[in-house]
């Protein structure tokens, strides 16, 4: 990956809409060049997939929290968590706790309600997110670190 390509990331990563006869236009490319470059990047999966960022509290899911949880049954907890509306995310970690989760739902109550459904999978703290100061960070932050 060259100096274009990271370009191409920077600008994909703030605007991913953005037509091809722009991207070039912004990393001084032609339209076909840059298509051409996105597609490899695709191919390699550099590029996964793109994305439509919702802001939760505008689809009525003001509580978020993260959840540490220890479980012995992980395929039983994982089976759960996958079907869960109220988790966003899923990580496996080390140390005291095995996974660790972002949870979204609509209130305090439906949050203890998640927390009661999950007692019989383990034990867990919950850490309610009062605000979020950087709620995402691009993974290429600027044009002068390409």
């Amino acid at each position: 990956m060259d100096h274009v390509d990271k370009q191409i990331l920077f600008h994909l990563q703030n605007q991913a809409r953005i037509s091809m006869t722009e991207l070039g236009k912004s990393v001084g490319l032609s339209q076909p060049a840059v298509t051409e470059r996105v597609r490899r990047m695709e191919e390699k999966g550099v590029i996964e997939e793109y994305r439509t960022i919702i802001n939760p509290e505008n689809i009525g899911k003001n509580t978020a929290a993260y959840m540490l949880f220890r479980t012995r049954d992980c395929y039983a907890f994982l089976d759960f968590v996958r079907t869960s509306p109220h988790v966003a995310e899923c990580h496996r970690i080390s140390g005291e706790h095995n996974y660790l989760l972002k949870v979204q739902t609509d209130s305090t109550r439906a949050l203890e309600e998640f927390g009661n459904q999950c007692d019989k999978y383990g034990t867990y703290t919950i850490l309610i997110v009062m605000s979020s100061p950087i709620d995402y960070k691009f993974l290429i932050p600027s044009l002068e670190e390409v």
